[in-house]
């Protein structure tokens, strides 16, 4: 009995054999000899075919597409916003460079305004200085020699007016002072008029503290000032805040230092009495003195 019409029909059946999850393929083999007529036997291989196949690619499909469109939308995010964020940057920058200038521009007109404020107050000392330094009006510093024909004052003595002064090279207490002048038919100068004060303050040396009795003082009665003549100082030319009796000053003097700021007008102070200074004598002249 011959197989070789039953193979076909067998060929068909198992090609019809497909599992619910895949399908197999069907192959065969070298002839098999079955009594006289060789018979072929067929080889199943599995072939995944099925379903589960197209599933399992949508899934790896649909996630490689969601990891590209994160992907995508984070670099579309990044270079999106990195515009936006240089711009504020450079925008702030620019607002800061434009702060730090006028900052500088403000601190040099304040420079300027302040050299212009040290000019001008330089200025003003320097006027105030030519000021306090200028002699009163119509007040001419004289010669020792004789300033006026009919009246000849002593080697070292000055003239104004009718009498004549002597700036002490010696030093004497108040009291030894009025001494020494009277052996030279003087006594302490008494001074009356600014014009008098001026005229004997700029024949005075400055130095640090130069100091000269002159005829004044309230050793009988603290605080009624008195001539050596005994007539009482109406006004006079203390510095500010002086007499001030500070220690049982009862003598006057007359300052003169390096302080341009210092003037004529306002140049007496009280001192005790018993203090060594220079000192200036006052003679009065007239035209038959000799």
């Amino acid at each position: 009995m011959s197989t070789t019409a039953s193979s076909p029909a067998a060929d068909g059946m198992y090609s019809k054999l497909i599992d619910d999850e895949g399908s197999y393929e069907f192959n065969r083999s070298p002839d098999v000899q079955h009594g006289d007529h060789p018979v072929s036997p067929v080889i199943v291989t599995p072939r995944l075919s099925g379903p589960r196949s197209y599933r399992l690619a949508t899934i790896c499909l649909t996630l490689l597409c969601g990891v590209l469109l994160i992907t995508i939308i984070a670099i579309t995010a990044r270079y999106k916003n990195k515009p936006q964020g240089s711009g504020e940057a450079t925008l702030e920058l620019q607002k800061q460079d434009a702060n730090n200038t006028a900052l500088i521009a403000s601190i040099n007109k304040l420079q300027q305004e302040n050299k212009q404020l040290q000019k001008d107050r330089d200025d003003l000392l320097a006027k105030l200085a030519t000021k306090i330094t200028t002699k009163a009006p119509h007040v001419i510093k004289p010669t020792p020699e004789a300033t006026q024909a009919h009246i000849v004052c002593p080697v070292d003595w000055y003239l104004f007016n009718n009498s004549c002064y002597l700036i002490s090279r010696h030093t004497r207490n108040w009291k030894g002072s009025q001494t020494y002048c009277q052996n030279q038919g003087a006594h302490l100068a008494i001074i009356l008029t600014a014009e008098e004060q001026t005229f004997i303050w700029d024949l005075l040396p400055r130095g640090h503290w130069n100091a000269f009795w002159f005829g004044i003082t309230d050793g009988e009665n603290e605080d009624q000032w008195k001539w050596i003549d005994d007539a009482p100082v109406v006004g006079g030319f203390w510095e500010v805040g002086e007499p001030n009796n500070h220690i049982n000053e009862d003598c006057g003097y007359i300052v003169k230092t390096q302080v341009l700021e210092r003037v004529a007008v306002q140049s007496w102070f009280d001192a005790p009495c018993e203090m060594y200074l220079p000192f200036i004598c006052e003679k009065e002249m007239n035209a038959t003195s000799p």
